[in-house]
């Protein structure tokens, strides 16, 4: 297939235009900056200008494909909301170029949108669509588009994690180094599912390939891991103490992040793998904690 994919230079794109290219399929790589078209080209994908700020970009991209991966998010946590909104733009404009057609369209949303039951892990069956998270614009887009007979399926991604960059935990890194300590809440009993980078890219030509008109499928390869755990694995990667927070202390120590750190995200991906097949064989998100350059992560 001739797949359009958004954010093709970004953190998950990046792995994902190699993964398409090597199955067979040609890629045309959405970048908005001279830098992105040139690693797109040495990665033997076509080029396509556009951006988040300008549906239309987007839109005339999908009209020259096959199929659709969107996986561009603006992840400016300052402004989640405003980004939310912007993605349900984006997604409405490409449904629109789409629209009576069968050609799949994989967007990305994130695991949390199938909470259940509190303490449960979120499921592929459920969709909350009254999440207090506003990520729940991107699906809430794609059921819009879907009714205009647009071939939709859902990606929900975990904590998405290599040696470099991992989720909502690169700026949550960020905030310990400022700050001078690595923190968790309470007892840091919440969980946080993960899985790494390449089993990702893995998933979503899977999902493509295997493509069924609205499935969610969850890239989870851990269910939970401590919010203590990745709290001391940070402490030691940055040499700096760890200390509890009590729920007060929480929005004056995280910020814009503080709704995310007090939550308990736990996400279960067994339909998934039941049903694409996919094994993630990645290394862990503590393995890839304690592995990282935190010298070299400053710098970025």
């Amino acid at each position: 297939m001739r797949v359009f994919l958004t954010g093709a230079t970004g953190f998950i794109g990046s792995r994902i235009v190699p993964e398409l290219i090597a199955a067979g399929h040609e890629v045309l790589g959405m970048t908005r900056s001279d830098h992105g078209a040139e690693a797109l080209a040495r990665a033997g994908a076509e080029v396509h200008r556009g951006s988040l700020e300008n549906p239309e970009t987007l839109a005339s991209g999908a009209a020259q494909a096959d199929a659709v991966i969107h996986a561009a998010f603006d992840h400016d946590f300052a402004n989640f909301l405003a980004n939310c909104e912007k993605d349900r733009r984006v997604i409405e404009a490409m449904g629109d170029a789409l629209a009576g057609s069968s050609k799949p369209f994989l967007i990305t949303s994130g695991v949390g949108m199938g909470n259940g039951a509190p303490g449960q892990p979120a499921t592929e069956q459920r969709f909350d669509r009254d999440n207090a998270n506003p990520r729940r614009l991107s699906e809430l887009a794609g059921e819009a588009v879907a009714a205009k007979d647009v071939s939709v399926a859902v990606v929900r991604l975990p904590q998405v994690h290599d040696v470099e960059k991992q989720g909502l935990l690169t700026p949550m890194i960020e905030v310990a180094r400022a700050r001078g300590f690595s923190a968790y809440v309470g007892e840091g009993k919440e969980r946080w599912s993960a899985a790494h980078v390449s089993d990702v890219a893995r998933l979503y030509r899977l999902a493509l390939e295997q493509h069924e008109p609205g499935a969610r499928y969850h890239a989870v390869a851990e269910e939970g891991v401590s919010a203590r755990e990745v709290a001391e694995a940070v402490g030691l990667g940055l040499g700096i103490p760890v200390r509890s927070l009590s729920p007060e202390e929480v929005p004056g120590h995280y910020g814009p992040l503080a709704h995310f750190a007090t939550l308990d995200l736990p996400a279960s991906s067994e339909w998934t793998r039941e049903k694409l097949g996919w094994q993630p064989t990645g290394p862990s998100l503590l393995s890839d904690l304690q592995h990282m350059n935190y010298h070299v992560a400053a710098a970025h």
